[in-house]
């Protein structure tokens, strides 16, 4: 891990007229690195490696006194790889499931449309939970394209998995919700590069019932197979090479509208 040292900033002296907020530099807007301002120094010979704690650095103005603050990620927040008609969601099966189901572009036979089965937008919440493809029955990795309709239908219509006071009426009107709903939504620590746990959370989303039969007949544009990509990045992660192994990944943002849509499902 790299670490930086912060060179300390000179203080202003007492005969140092104070900047007026009406003459001072504009405050910036956009994030800075570390690297780019001459104030820090790298303590190390590697490369700077983005910060992985689920924190944005931000400097709060332009004037030699800034100081540095931090802005947390929302806690729960969807963050997916999506177009403006789509969003790729991660599922991971054995190769009798998973390799017909790349090959065709839908689940085959053997998939159990009366089992609830969850979807993850998450690449690397994926990964934790496959092992990077090397758990038992996880060995195909999946990338499934679905209709943003169909899974924002699933959100809207989704209980969440757990009673969460505030959110519910009591446990009995939360168990009945449950019971009713053709979705659900559970909440899992993100994961960084090391399948570690990050503080904010990752959205897994469970459809049964009408929800799963949608999902395989209406909601998926196309179905591909990233075992080769999980591996991939993987061996990165192994040898150290953090840098090439983040060039891989997805590029997932926070979802739009996801504020609305997760109403009933975040506190």
């Amino acid at each position: 891990m790299t670490h930086l040292a912060v060179r300390p900033i000179p203080r202003r002296s007492r005969n140092e007229p104070r900047h007026s907020s009406r003459n001072s530099c504009p405050r910036s807007t956009e994030p800075l690195s570390l690297l780019d301002d001459p104030r820090y120094e790298q303590r190390s010979s590697g490369q700077a490696q983005p910060a992985t704690s689920g924190l944005i650095i931000r400097w709060r103005d332009a004037q030699p006194t800034s100081t540095l603050v931090t802005v947390s990620e929302p806690k729960h927040q969807i963050r997916a790889l999506y177009t403006a008609s789509t969003v790729t969601v991660y599922q991971a099966y054995a190769a009798e499931i998973g390799r017909p189901a790349a090959e065709v572009g839908r689940f085959p036979a053997a998939w159990k449309r009366d089992r609830m089965t969850w979807i993850k937008p998450s690449f690397l919440w994926m990964m934790y939970r496959c092992g990077w493809a090397t758990k038992e029955g996880q060995e195909i990795v999946l990338a499934i394209e679905i209709t943003r309709e169909g899974f924002e239908w699933a959100l809207k219509n989704a209980c969440l998995s757990h009673y969460e006071r505030g959110l519910h009426p009591d446990c009995a009107a939360w168990k009945r919700q449950l019971k009713r709903a053709p979705a659900r939504v559970q909440w899992d620590p993100e994961r960084d590069l090391h399948l570690q746990p990050l503080p904010h959370r990752s959205l897994q989303l469970g459809l049964a019932g009408e929800a799963a039969e949608r999902y395989a007949e209406e909601w998926i544009v196309s179905i591909n197979d990233v075992t080769a990509l999980a591996h991939a990045t993987h061996a990165h992660v192994r040898d150290g090479a953090l840098d090439a192994a983040r060039q891989l990944l997805p590029a997932e943002r926070p979802y739009p509208s996801a504020d609305t849509l997760l109403t009933h499902l975040s506190r």
